[in-house]
């Protein structure tokens, strides 16, 4: 009795002391301090361009970014080039491989809280299609039905058998149905569909994604913050916020990075830049292969370019290596049109070399020689990107010594997008650089020369060649990897051959990141002479990332 006695009056008192203390603290003005907030982990990106994160209008590298970081897809690539399983968790294929058939992971959430379905993924699909913009080309003219047979499962019945099906599938980005069709705008132009939700997507998202739009300001970034109820988690230091802000100017790049406003740098910046950005404290200098080319797209219809003999000339003056020496040090020497870093390269191709007696006896055979004061050619360089006004200089340099006059024009990267609708306003010469959509050579020669592209960015040499339609095609067609990468191979000796464009250099992506609070994947891996994964936009994948602020220079 004493025990639960004494225990009873112990626990009066500890009541006591602590009415007490509230009435101490309310007396004074004091209140109980409150939790400690999150701790905020931003990952500030800058790019090109502010992304058109729409997945049936964007299709370049900020796009990209902004996209796969919103959207999820059936399939996420590995750094070999395989795939691996995301939305879906199996997948068949008919013995003649016209239908694939999809089964999806259960329970994943869309950013508006409802659940996504085998028919979110089939309206996505011919959303694309019809929309017909950003990564449509991967599939139009190939997918000629998508089906949900059920909740989970989802069917694609193609035109005719195409062997990189499954990887090109890593570019369709899986939109809810819902948001989509609560905001149409009509009259558009998709008849019933009114502008297929074009507008709200601007500004908006309709994924699944680990991260979701928080603000778009046009013309200056894209915000995206952790979507809590993503159905593949996150690290414990992953982004909470991911920022795209769109810009390469090299003084703002290097005061953010300065101030610890900016976490990884655009791939833009020139090797000066890079150069005063490594010198930050705490900041590194990551190299990055790559499957990019640098091109100088050719206007195959427009005089003097649309000469064979003019583009012979101009491929011979250009002073290679000069460029991977001294331009973009430790830079790959090009061998041929298709990167050498995806499956299917073919090595033995003829290159051309810097060699003025050779370009001259090219320009000899011209029907424009003789009256090259006449024939001026308009050369642009990508206003974004510093470093590609010095190979436009010296391509100028090597020309003027055999009588051509290189006009080297700055453009904005929006300008040139719009200029390349028609083979008349696209400039004779284009420095730009490309990435295939899935790592074989058969997606970098679709996308560049197969006349389905043509009026976009990536076709700015208007090849339109029936022939090697044709034969890109049949290769495509085929099933067995093998095969299919050997027809690649004499594909590539004939784009050399009616050269429709130059390949300067190959890719070696170059960014600088705060590497004492930042753990990036990508940039370890290379480092540690790893696979990484070289399809546009994938290697700054946000929930991968790990950002520790705690650890920023003071």
């Amino acid at each position: 009795m004493s025990r639960s006695w004494s225990a009873r009056m112990g626990k009066i008192a500890l009541t006591s002391t602590a009415f007490v203390l509230i009435l101490t603290l309310v007396s004074t003005g004091c209140t109980p301090a409150p939790p400690p907030k999150p701790v905020e982990r931003m990952l500030r990106v800058t790019a090109a361009n502010v992304p058109k994160i729409d997945p049936a209008i964007g299709s370049d590298g900020a796009a990209a970014m902004g996209q796969l970081n919103l959207y999820d897809t059936l399939v996420f690539p590995n750094p070999d080039g395989s795939v691996r399983q995301h939305l879906a968790t199996k997948w068949d294929v008919s013995a003649d491989g016209l239908v694939w058939e999809f089964t999806l992971r259960q329970g994943v959430k869309f950013h508006n809280g409802k659940e996504l379905t085998a028919e979110d993924v089939a309206f996505s699909m011919d959303r694309l299609l019809k929309v017909g913009r950003g990564w449509a080309y991967l599939f139009k003219g190939r997918v000629n039905k998508s089906e949900a047979v059920s909740k989970y499962v989802v069917r694609f019945t193609l035109t005719k058998p195409f062997g990189p099906f499954l990887s090109t599938l890593v570019r369709l980005y899986v939109m809810s149905k819902d948001d989509v069709m609560a905001h149409l705008v009509k009259p558009g132009a998709y008849d019933d569909f009114g502008d297929y939700g074009t507008a709200w997507l601007q500004a908006n998202d309709g994924g699944s994604g680990p991260y979701k739009v928080k603000e778009v300001k046009q013309g200056e970034y894209v915000l995206v913050e952790q979507f809590k109820d993503y159905w593949n988690g996150f690290k414990s230091n992953s982004p909470t916020s991911l920022k795209i802000i769109g810009t390469t100017e090299p003084v703002t790049v290097r005061t953010l990075m300065s101030r610890r406003e900016l976490e990884i740098s655009d791939s833009y910046q020139s090797i000066e830049a890079l150069k005063a950005l490594g010198e930050i404290p705490g900041a590194t200098v990551a190299l990055l292969p790559a499957a990019t080319m640098n091109d100088l797209m050719l206007n195959t219809k427009k005089p003097p370019t649309d000469c064979l003999y003019f583009r012979k000339a101009l491929a011979y003056a250009v002073d290679y290596a000069t460029l991977v020496q001294q331009i973009s040090p430790g830079t790959p020497a090009p061998i041929g049109l298709v990167s050498s870093a995806i499956a299917g390269h073919n090595p033995n191709v003829e290159q051309p070399t810097y060699d003025l007696a050779k370009a001259m006896e090219y320009l000899k055979k011209s029907k424009y020689y003789g009256k090259l004061d006449k024939y001026p050619v308009e050369l642009a360089w990508v206003a974004e990107v510093p470093d590609r006004e010095k190979i436009a200089l010296l391509v100028q340099a090597s020309c003027t010594q055999l009588g051509i006059t290189i006009n080297v024009v700055r453009v904005p990267w929006v300008s040139l997008v719009d200029k390349c609708a028609r083979p008349d306003t696209t400039p004779h010469g284009n420095i730009v650089s490309m990435s295939p959509d899935y790592p074989e050579a058969g997606a970098h020669m679709y996308a560049r020369w197969h006349s389905s592209g043509a009026g976009t960015w990536l076709q700015m040499d208007w090849l339109q060649d029936k022939e090697f339609d044709a034969a890109i095609e049949d290769a495509l067609s085929t099933i067995d990897w093998g095969q299919r990468l050997e027809k690649y191979k004499p594909l590539q000796v004939r784009l050399m051959e009616i050269q429709p464009a130059i390949t300067l250099m190959q890719g070696l992506t170059r960014m600088a990141y705060q590497s004492n609070y930042v753990v990036w994947p990508a940039a370890e891996a290379a480092k540690n002479k790893q696979p990484v994964t070289v399809l546009m936009g994938y290697s700054m994948y946000a929930r991968d990332i790990e950002v520790y602020p705690e650890k920023m220079p003071k």
